[in-house]
């Protein structure tokens, strides 16, 4: 498959997640029935081990099966995929790097060195060594807000604005001062906000979303994205229930420690599109399943679009 270019990188991405099984094992080919179904519902892409596919808990082998196998998949079905090739050691970025290059992806997404925060000279550093090892296929910067270093837009405007090589840009996004600053970027490459600000974040000049919602119901968020076009009003009142949706169900889980990639989880169960279970890789803990009928009555009630009347319980 051939590299998009920044202008090509749009829309809805999704993620297939790991079924982690009660002995703590998951099988990998497990995942390309989720490309089927997300190919089916429509997404533009899907994407490899940014934080919810749990990248930072799998070992080597168990990484590249995982991406050997969306690679397969995604080829067979002509969906454009990119693999996500962070390590904890920067240095083995660079090996993931290649190996992702020899899977024919669109695009490479990375994220920056975190074991501490990381100087303007570092991540110049880090930027050139990664283009040079994906030899001309584009890279996707990940900054999530819990990195070591959470780049500000004039960071993003320096770094970024006409670098050769990198074609887009995962973060949280901003206000509309924010948007303001960044437009030398949004210019140059395609930046993705999170799922469920993806109508305001769309009509302000970002590209689409990695999508968190897309873990709750692939089909209605391909629906969304159609609706920020055909009508945005409506569109931006579907986002104002996610978005109150995911602060009341959601915020209070973050607000007592657990990670992002838990409710992510939580969210593709409540879906139902597909069996997983909240339980995270070791030694890491999932959303209890005790309250998940609460927030699947939270859902039915905000947002009865994305979620069906029932799901089936966790496996294990």
């Amino acid at each position: 498959m051939r590299p998009l270019a920044a202008h090509e990188i749009n829309g809805v991405w999704a993620t297939p997640l790991i079924d982690v099984g009660p002995d703590g094992h998951f099988d990998v080919t497990a995942v390309a029935r989720q490309i089927d179904i997300l190919h089916k519902a429509g997404v533009d892409g899907v994407y490899t081990h940014g934080t919810a596919a749990e990248f930072h808990g799998q070992g080597d082998h168990e990484f590249r099966a995982f991406c050997e196998t969306v690679a397969e998949r995604a080829h067979a079905l002509n969906l454009p995929f990119q693999i996500g090739a962070t390590h904890p050691f920067a240095r083995e970025t660079l090996d993931r790097i290649a190996f992702a290059r020899s899977l024919a992806p669109s695009a490479i997404q990375i994220i920056l060195p975190d074991w501490a925060p990381v100087s303007d000279r570092t991540i110049d550093r880090f930027l050139d060594g990664c283009v040079d090892a994906a030899d001309g296929v584009g890279l996707v910067l990940y900054n999530p807000p819990h990195a070591k270093r959470t780049l500000t837009a004039q960071d993003y405007v320096a770094r970024l604005a006409g670098r050769h090589g990198i074609v887009g840009l995962k973060c949280a996004g901003g206000d509309d001062e924010w948007y303001r600053i960044m437009a030398p970027v949004l210019d140059s490459i395609s930046v993705f906000i999170p799922g469920h600000f993806m109508a305001s974040g769309m009509q302000k000049g970002a590209r689409g979303s990695y999508s968190n919602v897309c873990c709750l119901n692939p089909e209605a968020t391909v629906a969304w994205r159609d609706m920020i076009a055909t009508d945005p009003t409506k569109a931006l009142a579907v986002e104002a229930r996610l978005t109150a949706f995911m602060t009341r169900a959601m915020g209070p889980y973050l607000e007592n420690g657990y990670p992002g990639y838990a409710c992510d989880k939580m969210l593709a169960h409540i879906g139902g599109w597909t069996t997983m279970s909240p339980r995270l890789i070791w030694p890491y803990d999932g959303l209890p399943t005790s309250d998940i009928d609460q927030i699947r009555a939270l859902a039915q009630d905000i947002i009865p679009d994305f979620v069906p009347t029932e799901a089936p319980p966790p496996r294990g």
